[in-house]
């Protein structure tokens, strides 16, 4: 699932910010406790967290890199501050999930940069399709999800108590 509890308010309306040390890394499982971490915030800020996501952060190698995923990582000056994940549903079809970033690096433009490495990488990969599920709380995260072309479909099919949104971004070719 996804939240990217990480802009705020006015990210689309905000200046360009000088250059800094970050970067986009794929994930290592040096980083699994920050990648779990970082996700657990907002899904327990939010009252979100289900078994689903217990399973899936206790285990991202198994969960989601071993079944054709990947995870990237924000890292600056040497601390993971972000988190992205495609998790492969099958062939062609990938879910965006596992989106956050610190609350201290929030409002910086670095999940829009997260989101667009996961896009890249959709692509690279071929996927035709891109799904997400998501909470109507998040409201931040659905309307970055908006910007980049996601729409809004019939919530089914979801592992989640919680999400009550479904979106979904057809790539073209």
């Amino acid at each position: 699932r996804s939240g990217l509890h990480g802009l705020s308010k006015d990210w689309n309306t905000q200046k360009p910010l000088p250059p800094t040390n970050m970067e986009i890394i794929d994930y290592e499982a040096r980083y699994h406790e920050d990648f779990r971490k970082l996700n657990l915030e907002w899904l327990e800020k939010y009252g979100l967290a289900e078994s689903h996501d217990l399973m899936v952060l206790d285990d991202p190698q198994g969960t989601i890199i071993d079944r054709g995923g990947c995870i990237f990582l924000a890292r600056e000056d040497g601390i993971i501050i972000g988190t992205a994940a495609l998790m492969k549903e099958h062939e062609g079809v990938y879910e965006l999930a596992k989106m956050s970033v610190a609350p201290a690096f929030r409002g910086r433009g670095i999940s829009k940069l997260l989101l667009a490495k996961c896009l890249e990488e959709a692509r690279h990969r071929a996927a035709k399709k891109i799904l997400l599920f998501s909470n109507h709380q998040l409201t931040t995260a659905l309307a970055l999800y908006t910007s980049f072309g996601f729409r809004n479909i019939p919530v089914a099919g979801s592992p989640f108590v919680t999400a009550d949104v479904k979106m979904e971004l057809v790539l073209t070719a």
